[in-house]
């Protein structure tokens, strides 16, 4: 599903990544480790086209959709998260109004509220930024630290949606300093001195 071969990026003169390689099947769930700065969420914006690499290829199998939380999500602060979510499908035309309806009363969170997202804590827009990933049936997932300020209830629904999507074939990465130990990992790999290296 996912090909990257010798991915070397340098920002401001400081290398990021060095010649990194990873094969990724499809169905895969795989935990990608590394410390502030080592270099995860810039693989994930290379993978995206975020960015551009200074060498490598990336390469992807036909039919592959990417879904991304990466870092902090940009959304339109003074709206709903209804209408975030409503205006971020419809740009590719894939917006499902029942599934987005539930999977925002997953994580407790309110189809109909105008709360504007400005309002929202930490761990709200983490859930709508989980959501946003998955909402289109994405089936390559890039999950950039997406537990960050999950309550113990929201992390409990987290688990057990990655694990749905994983018995749906999707093939999912996250990326982040947790050990994460409720998920059941294919593979689980460091990130450090801008390679992988399995553990």
């Amino acid at each position: 599903m996912l090909d990257i071969k010798g991915l070397t990026k340098k920002i401001k003169n400081n290398l990021i990544l060095d010649e990194l390689d990873l094969e990724v099947q499809t169905g895969e769930l795989i935990h990608v480790i590394g410390t502030n700065g080592s270099g995860k969420s810039t693989l994930f914006k290379l993978i995206c086209h975020i960015m551009e690499a200074d060498a490598g290829e990336i390469a992807l199998s036909e039919q592959v959709t990417i879904g991304a939380l990466i870092e902090n999500p940009y959304f339109m602060e003074n709206s709903s998260a209804q209408s975030n979510l409503k205006f971020l499908a419809d740009i590719n035309r894939q917006y499902d109004e029942k599934l987005i309806r539930q999977l925002l009363t997953q994580f407790d969170l309110d189809f109909d509220s105008p709360t504007r997202l400005k309002k929202y804590s930490l761990g709200m827009r983490q859930k709508v930024g989980i959501i946003q990933a998955i909402m289109e049936n994405q089936n390559l997932i890039l999950l950039d630290e997406p537990t960050r300020g999950l309550d113990q209830k929201a992390l409990t629904t987290f688990n057990r949606l990655i694990a749905e999507l994983i018995t749906e074939q999707k093939t999912i990465i996250i990326a982040s300093h947790d050990n994460l130990s409720e998920l059941n990992f294919t593979r689980k790999l460091r990130l450090e001195n801008g390679k992988l290296v399995a553990i």
